[in-house]
């Protein structure tokens, strides 16, 4: 076959149940189930094909002709073109070489952009329309109550010209994208511990007067002010624990009051978001 693979995933789709009946064979046990997959489709089921597992290829969906033929000027003769319905073509492109799964979506995606393809069909393992059946879409019904077959137009099974040079351009956006990302992730690190370098401590609100001296509104203020700052609540906890608290008595009691604090300042902060 013109794809180049050896096994294939073969779908048989039911519109109605929404049902797919999926087979993994190899290219012999495809043709000997050319007259099974010809009485399903006669009973209203599509068709559908695609290689098995990790392979070479990308599928561009739903193109017109004047796309095709502006794909062909610029170097991306496809490897297979099959018409699934009156003026509308899928695309077969053959990379020359196999493609790990994130890569040959990211390919596909990038070929349905460049092509207007289309985007929602685009990923490393989607299913084309297999040649010789028809079309069950009930909006391509025709008024004597047949429907068009997918027809295969082209299989020449050939490398792309711009192979390498596409699948090059796809890898280094890649590598950009991910760069950019991880700029962006160290940047917003940096800035987060600028800002946590410069969030007030417990000492500034059990020095501040407006508290009496009363530590157990003092601290209260902290850990509402510390856990609205994105400050995980070990480090309050810790933070206050830090404090002279033996006042309170047992240690029990001590980490009761902690616990307490902490309990009130989560609940002040889930009331105040609800509120907002």
């Amino acid at each position: 076959m013109a794809m180049g693979a050896t096994r294939f995933e073969v779908g048989v789709f039911e519109p109605n149940s929404e049902q797919m009946i999926l087979r993994t064979w190899d290219r012999d046990t495809v043709l000997k189930s050319i007259a099974w997959l010809r009485y399903e489709n006669l009973n209203g089921r599509n068709i559908y094909i695609r290689p098995a597992g990790e392979h070479h290829l990308s599928l561009v969906d739903d193109l017109k002709g004047t796309v095709i033929r502006k794909m062909k000027r610029e170097g991306f003769v496809p490897a297979v073109l099959v018409e699934t319905s009156p003026g509308n073509f899928q695309a077969w492109l053959n990379h020359g070489k196999q493609l790990e799964r994130s890569l040959s979506t990211a390919v596909a995606k990038t070929l349905a952009a460049t092509f207007h393809g289309d985007l929602g069909s685009a990923d490393w393992r989607h299913f084309g329309r297999l040649a010789g059946f028809t079309n069950r879409k009930e909006k391509y019904r025709h008024p004597d109550g047949h429907f068009p077959y997918v027809v295969l137009l082209e299989s020449t099974g050939s490398t792309y010209a711009k192979a390498a040079e596409f699948l090059a351009h796809v890898e280094a956006t890649i590598k950009n994208e991910i760069a950019q990302a991880e700029r962006r992730r160290k940047l917003f690190l940096k800035r987060s511990r600028r800002t946590r370098d410069h969030l007030k401590d417990i000492d500034q609100f059990r020095s501040d007067p407006k508290y009496g001296g009363a530590h157990s509104r003092s601290d209260l203020a902290y850990a509402v002010y510390s856990l609205d700052h994105d400050v995980p609540e070990s480090q309050v906890r810790a933070r206050i624990a830090s404090q002279a608290l033996s006042y309170l008595g047992s240690p029990a009691r001590q980490q009761d009051y902690i616990e307490r604090i902490v309990r009130k300042a989560l609940k002040y902060l889930s009331c105040d978001t609800l509120g907002k």
